[in-house]
This record gives structure tokens, C-alpha cells and sequence, in this order.
């Protein structure tokens, strides 16, 4: 009898290891053509870096924010994976500051929540040991419009929600400022506010606007 249950646990085992295998892709078509136009970029040391997905890529940085020296590191599409994986490109410009913003399309592919949270980690493990002099930002994964969803990505908001909880934990173990977008961003029902997306997930010039209003509130920037 234990020789059977042991064997239907290792069964079990198997199948739910299988069931629940990592896609850790990131390097696409997209991805390698915005690595190659970053590396012919002039030297940007001691600029504001916005590194994460495309909701980070499609703001006009420097436009919102004249006179302040902008390097924008978004790229669409973008996880976790790919975050860690360019950070060599990052650590070498010397930023002044970083604001990190990634995680949805992680919850978008159904990656499980500890292995965001590890990924999340090992950025924070790199960044703060290698930039001890650069102001690090942890932003929260925004909120999101239910109604103009695509499927991928509806019923999705208590994750949302389980996520965050995690990155601010990982801030505060790190000692960084944990920067939480849904004070600006989200409606009385903790949705993304309707003006400020067309497709329930990315932003609206005027949400880009309140965002950086937040931020300078903040003292951020």
C-alpha cells in the first residue's frame, strides 16, 4: 500500500512540475531590435533611466521632462526574463536614477507568482550591488481597465494586487523606495481609470501626464 502512494505522489509530482513549466522567453524580433538601437545610442552616463515594457517605451520621456537628461530602456512586450538579462547595458551607463516598472506581461503568459518575485530579486540583488550611488525607484505593476481587456489578460486584478504586495516587500527588504501608481491611476473600484487607456492596459498621453505630475509630487523627479 505505501509502495502505491508512494508512487501516485511521485506521479502527481511529475505532472504538476509539467503542467507548470516556465516559459522564460524574451529575446523576439522586437526585443533584439531595440537592444540594437540602444547600442547605438551615445553615451548616456548619469542620465534617468525608465526601464521596463511598453508601457514604459511609448512616453515621450524627455518631452515630458525637458531639461532633465532621459534615457528611456522600455521595450513592449517585455518580462522579467528580459529585464534581467539587459541589465549589463543598464549598470554600465552610471544612471542617476532608475525607475523599474515590469511584471505584467509576466501575469499576461501566466508565469507563477515566486518566479517573478525570484526574477524581481535577482534585479534588485544586481542593481543595488553594482549602482550604490543611483537612486532605485520599484514601481508597482499598474491597474488595469476590465472591460477593454484583451481575454489574455482579464480577471487579472487579484493578481495584480498579490504581485505588488510581493515587489513592495522585496523594496523595503532592499531599502528602496516603493513607488505604488495606483494612488494616480486607478478609479474608486481600484480599476485603471477609463480616460487613461484606450485598450485597458496602456496609458493615454494625459495619464503619462498625471503620472509624471505624481512623480515630481513625490519629489521623485
Amino acid at each position: 500500500m505505501m509502495q502505491r502512494l508512494l508512487l501516485a505522489a511521485a506521479i502527481l509530482a511529475v505532472t504538476t512540475a509539467r503542467a507548470q513549466q516556465i516559459d522564460s522567453t524574451y529575446a523576439n524580433d522586437y526585443y533584439n531590435g531595440r537592444m540594437a538601437l540602444f547600442a547605438t545610442f551615445p553615451e548616456q552616463r548619469g542620465a534617468i533611466v525608465m526601464l521596463g515594457n511598453s508601457i514604459t517605451e511609448r512616453a515621450a520621456w524627455p518631452e515630458l521632462l525637458p531639461g532633465k537628461k532621459i534615457a528611456n530602456r522600455g521595450i513592449g512586450g517585455d518580462n522579467t526574463f528580459g529585464v534581467l538579462a539587459r541589465l549589463d547595458g543598464v549598470i554600465a551607463m552610471r544612471p542617476s536614477k532608475i525607475f523599474l516598472l515590469i511584471g505584467i506581461n509576466d501575469l499576461g503568459r501566466g508565469l507563477p507568482e515566486n518566479v517573478i518575485l525570484a526574477n524581481y530579486r535577482r534585479i534588485l540583488e544586481r542593481l543595488t550591488a553594482s549602482l550604490p550611488k543611483t537612486k532605485i525607484y520599484v514601481e508597482s505593476v499598474l491597474p488595469m481597465h476590465e472591460s477593454k481587456l484583451p481575454a489574455y489578460l482579464q480577471n487579472k486584478a487579484g493578481k495584480v494586487a498579490s504581485l505588488n504586495t510581493g515587489i513592495a516587500a522585496l523594496a523595503k527588504e532592499f531599502n528602496l523606495p516603493f513607488l505604488n501608481l495606483h494612488e494616480w491611476a486607478a478609479d474608486a473600484n481600484g480599476q485603471l481609470k477609463a480616460e487613461y487607456t484606450g485598450d485597458g492596459i496602456h496609458l493615454t498621453p494625459i495619464a503619462y501626464a498625471a503620472w509624471i505630475k505624481w512623480l515630481q509630487e513625490k519629489k521623485a523627479l
